[in-house]
């Protein structure tokens, strides 16, 4: 054991990510086996598309067309904190069932099979984000703005989601199994995907819940990327997501690391 663990150690960086390319592969076509996942982070978000604007978007906005401005970008960032739960669900499954005891007994990089498992949900957010902006193109939505920032949008998602996704490591470590992973999805993150402007704005809430809904990072996210897509303020709300992708990363990365260190 000794033996495997001194040649990981002596890894060099390029063949490390040689291997977590390898591991998040075969992390995405895994997909083969549980189509139900791709179920989650493709049709989910287009029904929520489909029925929030065509049902709610003309008493929201007044007419459908000019709420899937508002909501498209809004549901974009409430789905990528949705998808991050499948690096928690992930690696509990890999932890729970041994997988990643058996990846790590091989000369391999330490860090590579948590990279692996980040870098595939990276790719699950992108796929899911041009997703939803090639359906909201046939439902009559248009990017205002120009290329580059319609780049930067994704670009920025993909930045808070890479940050996010240590939360959901640190939740996958400490449960039990992958349903407690899954509970933690619904019994904190819709409140503090429901409790932010993706839906509705902010003006037509109680005015108690108007600065927490303010200062929420959905809301900061879902202003950037309107922003971004359709024109309006950018600059202090892309600033303020930078800030918390930072404060999340600082704090949750090294804390999951060492749970699970202490796990394996």
């Amino acid at each position: 054991m000794s033996t495997t663990t001194d040649v990981a150690d002596r890894v060099s960086p390029l063949k490390g990510l040689q291997q977590a390319v390898t591991l998040a592969w075969r992390t995405i076509v895994q997909i083969r086996h549980n189509p139900w996942e791709l179920g989650d982070y493709s049709f989910q978000p287009i029904l929520f598309l489909v029925l929030f604007t065509y049902v709610f978007g003309g008493a929201i906005s007044g007419s459908p067309g000019e709420y899937l401005r508002v909501a498209l970008p809004g549901i974009v960032v409430m789905n990528m904190f949705f998808v991050t739960m499948y690096v928690g669900m992930g690696l509990n499954t890999d932890l729970t069932k041994g997988v990643f005891d058996r990846l790590r007994s091989l000369p391999i990089a330490r860090w590579a099979p948590l990279a692996g498992r980040i870098a595939a949900d990276l790719v699950k957010h992108a796929w899911s984000v041009l997703l939803l902006l090639a359906v909201g193109y046939l439902m009559g939505f248009r990017v205002e703005t120009s290329f580059l920032e319609l780049l930067a949008m994704v670009g920025l998602v993909l930045v808070f989601a890479l940050a996010f996704s240590w939360i959901s490591v640190l939740v996958g470590v400490l449960a039990r199994d992958p349903e407690h992973v899954q509970l933690f999805g619904f019994t904190v993150l819709f409140p503090i995907t429901f409790v932010s402007n993706v839906f509705v704005p902010t003006e037509t809430m109680p005015g108690w819940l108007q600065p927490v809904v303010e200062a929420n990072p959905v809301t900061l996210l879902s202003d950037a990327a309107r922003g971004l897509l359709v024109g309006g303020p950018v600059a202090e709300p892309v600033l303020w997501s930078l800030a918390w992708a930072a404060g999340i990363m600082l704090v949750f990365a090294p804390v999951s690391v060492f749970a699970l260190k202490r796990k394996v």
